[in-house]
C-alpha cells in the first residue's frame, strides 16, 4: 500500500462535495408571469389568446413552475416552494379543467377560483416577510382572483375584464421580480432592487 493510499484509508470515507442549486425563483416567476399575462389579455378581452394560455398552462406555467417549486424545496425555501409548486398545480389543473373536463358550470369555476383566492390571500400575509416585489405580486394576484371569482359566480364579463386587467398588472410585477432575480444573480450585485422587507 502506498503512502498516499494509507493516508486516505486513515482519513476515513470522503464526504461528497456539497451540491449547489441555482436560484429557481426567477424561472418560477417568469413562468407564472408569461402564462398569467396571456390568459389575462384574453380575460380583459384585448384579443382571443385563450388557446395560447391553455398551452402555456400545461408546459410553462404548470410543468416548469412546478419544477421550480421542487428546486426551492431543495434550497429550503418554504415560501417559494409552496408558492411555485401550488401555482404550478393551479395551471395544470386549469389545463385539465378547460381541455379535459371542459367545465362550463359557473358555480364550479367560481368555487375553483374561490379556493385559489383564499390560498393567495394567506400567501400574501407570508409575502410580507419576503420582499416588496414579491408582496406586490401576491397583493395584485389576490385582487385578480377576487374579481375573477365574482365574475365566475355572476357570469359577468365586466368583473372578468376587470380581473383580466389586474392579471396583466400581476404579470408585470412578476416579470419585474424575475428580471431582478436573474439580473442581480448574473451581475453579482443589486442592479434592480426588490426591496427586501424586515424579518
Amino acid at each position: 500500500m502506498s503512502t498516499q493510499t494509507a493516508d486516505h484509508a486513515a482519513a476515513g470515507p470522503v464526504a461528497p462535495a456539497a451540491m449547489t442549486v441555482a436560484d429557481p425563483g426567477p424561472l418560477g416567476l417568469g413562468a407564472f408571469a408569461l402564462t398569467t399575462f396571456v390568459l389575462s389579455l384574453a380575460n380583459a378581452n384585448v384579443w382571443p389568446a385563450a388557446g395560447a394560455a391553455v398551452a402555456l398552462a400545461l408546459a410553462y406555467g404548470g410543468t416548469v413552475q412546478l419544477l421550480a417549486g421542487m428546486w426551492e424545496f431543495r434550497r429550503g425555501n418554504t415560501f417559494a416552494a409552496t408558492a411555485f409548486s401550488s401555482f404550478g398545480g393551479f395551471w395544470i389543473a386549469f389545463f385539465f379543467l378547460v381541455i379535459v373536463i371542459k367545465e362550463s358550470n359557473p358555480q364550479a369555476i367560481g368555487t375553483f377560483l374561490l379556493g385559489w383566492t383564499i390560498f393567495t390571500a394567506y400567501m400574501t400575509i407570508a409575502a410580507m416577510r419576503v420582499s416588496g416585489a414579491v408582496l406586490l405580486v401576491f397583493a395584485l394576484l389576490t385582487v385578480t382572483f377576487v374579481l375573477l371569482t365574482i365574475g365566475a359566480f355572476q357570469s359577468s364579463a365586466h368583473w372578468n375584464h376587470a380581473g383580466g386587467w389586474f392579471g396583466v398588472a400581476t404579470a408585470a410585477a412578476a416579470w419585474y421580480a424575475s428580471f431582478a432575480g436573474v439580473t442581480n444573480a448574473t451581475f453579482g450585485k443589486t442592479v434592480l432592487p426588490v426591496y427586501p422587507l424586515a424579518r
